[in-house]
Parts: structure tokens; C-alpha cells; sequence
């Protein structure tokens, strides 16, 4: 059995959210990522937005996310 919580966490701050990334274990022992957006709203409470995606299925979600930063990188507005 692992040691269910927290493995492994990284985070970055852009403008008013900060983004982090928590490798975690089940109390399986089954590991698993858990990407999670967090902001302040205009209450001053903060909004914590969060997916998680399981080790099968880490190939085709990196495969799919990078498809997503191809597109945005070749249609991006230019000098806005």
C-alpha cells in the first residue's frame, strides 16, 4: 500500500491565477494528476478549478495538449 497524499507538487503564478500540478496516490497506492487552477473572485474568495488525469491516460492527454499548443502557437494574433 503507498503512502496516499501528495508525491510530488509544482506550481507558477501568470497574472491573477496560479496553477498547480500535484502528482498524488489513492490509498491504493495508485498514482495519478491532479492539474488545479486557483484565482481570487471578486468576493476575495479564492475558486479552485481541478481535473485529474490517471496514468493511462497520460500518453493521449500530453498527445492531445500538445496538439492544442501547435494550434494556438500557428493561429495566435499577431502584435495584439
Amino acid at each position: 500500500m503507498g503512502q496516499r497524499g501528495e508525491l510530488y507538487s509544482t506550481k507558477f503564478m501568470a497574472n491573477d491565477r496560479t496553477y498547480f500540478f500535484n502528482v498524488k496516490e489513492n490509498i491504493k497506492g495508485d498514482m495519478y494528476l491532479n492539474v488545479v487552477e486557483s484565482k481570487v473572485a471578486d468576493t476575495g474568495k479564492f475558486i479552485r478549478e481541478s481535473i485529474i488525469v490517471y496514468p493511462e491516460d497520460l500518453g493521449q492527454f500530453v498527445r492531445e495538449f500538445q496538439k492544442s499548443l501547435d494550434y494556438i502557437k500557428l493561429n495566435a494574433k499577431k502584435g495584439d
